[in-house]
């Protein structure tokens, strides 16, 4: 989608995990932008006509010789480049200065430190003094012919530069995380008055670019979409409907992970959508292929290669279909692992593909959004209030919930318990104040005591957080109260339970499904 917006800005990914982070920060200043491999060559960038480029972290050294680089052309093409962390030091390696390796701990920085910021267009609108975010062992020791600096810590005597006659600018912090204070100012300053860039990319621009290219992409083409009655799926129901009406098959798969009621909710909810539904009822099929497995990864690549073989089996009794749709979105791609990003876990829509795909091609609408701009989009396409706000749900559903070998008994255990503890939320009037909400299914049994006899049953984990992007996430703060109130009913009403737990971790160093 090159033609999506007037004011393109490229981020160069380098391999590190607050890679996404910085399109999501560009994005809350409505202005569009792509994420591409640092490999990705002059002459495409160029075909990109981008208005400002953005060089990322990454875990490499720029000196050692397999490390990431870029082509020094790059620096000549009059466009605005912003370096972050690795993105600065490259920038300095390249152009001819000197990047050196944190002789021992006292020189590295990791966590907050306090910035000291010189006068300068990119921290317009912030305060001489603040903390910043670094995550570095290697340092910029000699600036290149034309740079000054703009910025110090304590520990790090280049912690920003700038070239103002070529608008080149790095910084060794990390502005597009919450912990950085002015990171969004910072981000914004790059953008409109360095890059002079006016921020007047919406949704619904790109919902009308992205049906545009999907026709175009289809033609006269059958469409398969894997509907789950997720957000994702949903949102790309309502953009494929649109973009290619009667060409569209949404097939619901259910694998029989499902949440208490879901299966009939999901036929419930599209039964009077102008679109060819089918549900298809594979529970059995699922657990035989899941039977005794109890590596995550291995459950989530299983799922993965079934959920493609029946739409594979469906697709044939429709006729011929040319495209498969999947919900993808970016934390999905970015937790796979794409390029020199490291693989945090497999999505089943991403990582979990098997090598061969009986389609013409796949279609990923969403794969460039967060999930709050894909709710965004679902309110733009006329999407229900009931539909978009929905509960965030994983493709493989509750096999990644319950820990270890996955059984019918296990399943249903989990299912009621998660009822409870989502009714009990709701309840609360937490539903609107927690992005995410869930029950885990441990694999560890303790004892108990209950009507004065010993119990040998499972432990039940309580997973709560907030977030705004999903790629980082802090544990919900529930009172001590609704918890007492969810863990009674829980042991009470749900056989096999004798013991609750709350998760209080954040993301990261977890992740906010357990497996």
């Amino acid at each position: 989608m090159s033609d999506i917006s007037q004011e393109m800005v490229i981020i160069l990914d380098f391999g590190g995990q607050y890679n996404q982070l910085i399109a999501r920060r560009v994005r809350e200043h409505n202005v569009y932008c792509e994420v591409l491999p640092y490999k990705t060559s002059i002459a495409e960038i160029k075909a990109k006509n981008p208005k400002a480029i953005i060089f990322t972290g990454g875990p490499n050294s720029v000196y050692e010789e397999n490390a990431p680089k870029i082509d020094k052309e790059i620096f000549e093409l009059n466009t605005p480049i912003l370096g972050i962390c690795y993105g600065a030091q490259l920038m300095c390696h390249v152009l001819g200065g000197k990047v050196t390796k944190a002789k021992d701990s006292s020189l590295s920085e990791y966590g907050k430190s306090i910035l000291r910021v010189n006068d300068s267009q990119l921290f317009a609108n912030t305060e001489k003094e603040f903390s910043a975010w670094m995550s570095h062992n290697d340092y910029i020791t000699n600036l290149p012919n034309g740079f000054s600096v703009i910025a110090t810590t304590e520990k790090c005597p280049y912690a920003a530069i700038e070239n103002t006659k070529k608008n080149l600018y790095g910084v060794q912090f990390h502005p597009e995380v919450n912990h950085t204070k002015f990171g969004f100012e910072i981000i914004g300053n790059f953008l409109k008055k360095i890059a002079l860039l006016k921020g007047d990319w919406t949704m619904k621009e790109y919902a009308q670019t992205s049906i545009n290219s999907i026709k175009n992409q289809v033609g006269k083409g059958k469409v398969l979409l894997a509907l789950s009655g997720g957000v994702d799926s949903s949102v790309a129901c309502a953009l494929l409907s649109k973009a290619v009406g009667e060409q569209l098959t949404c097939i619901f798969v259910d694998h029989g992970f499902m949440r208490k009621n879901e299966g009939d909710e999901v036929e419930k909810a599209f039964a009077n959508w102008d679109i060819n539904f089918i549900r298809v009822n594979a529970q059995e099929r699922f657990l035989a292929k899941l039977k005794g497995v109890s590596e995550p990864e291995k459950k989530r690549k299983i799922i993965g290669e079934e959920f493609i073989r029946v739409f594979e089996e469906e697709s044939k009794k429709i006729g011929t279909v040319d495209f498969l749709v999947q919900g993808t979105i970016y934390p999905d791609i970015i937790e796979s692992g794409v390029g020199d990003a490291s693989v945090i876990k497999s999505h089943h829509n991403v990582g979990g593909l098997p090598d061969y795909v009986d389609f013409k091609e796949i279609i990923e609408p969403l794969k460039l959004l967060f999930k709050d701009e894909v709710r965004e989009l679902g309110k733009t396409l006329g999407l229900p209030d009931y539909l978009v706000n929905r509960q965030p749900f994983p493709g493989p559903g509750l096999a990644i919930r319950v820990i270890g070998e996955i059984t019918k008994d296990r399943l249903d255990i989990l299912r009621e318990a998660d009822f409870i503890f989502r009714e009990e939320v709701a309840k609360a009037g937490l539903d609107t104040e927690i992005n995410q909400y869930f029950a885990v299914l441990t694999n560890m049994r303790s004892v108990g005591v209950m009507g004065d006899s010993r119990t040998y049953d499972y432990t039940l984990a309580l997973r709560a957080v907030t977030t705004t992007d999903f790629m980082t996430a802090e544990f919900a703060h529930i009172p001590y109260e609704i918890i007492e109130k969810i863990s009674v009913r829980i042991v009470n009403e749900v056989k096999n339970i004798n013991r609750i737990v709350y998760d209080v971790t954040s993301k990261p160093p977890a992740t906010i499904e357990w497996e």
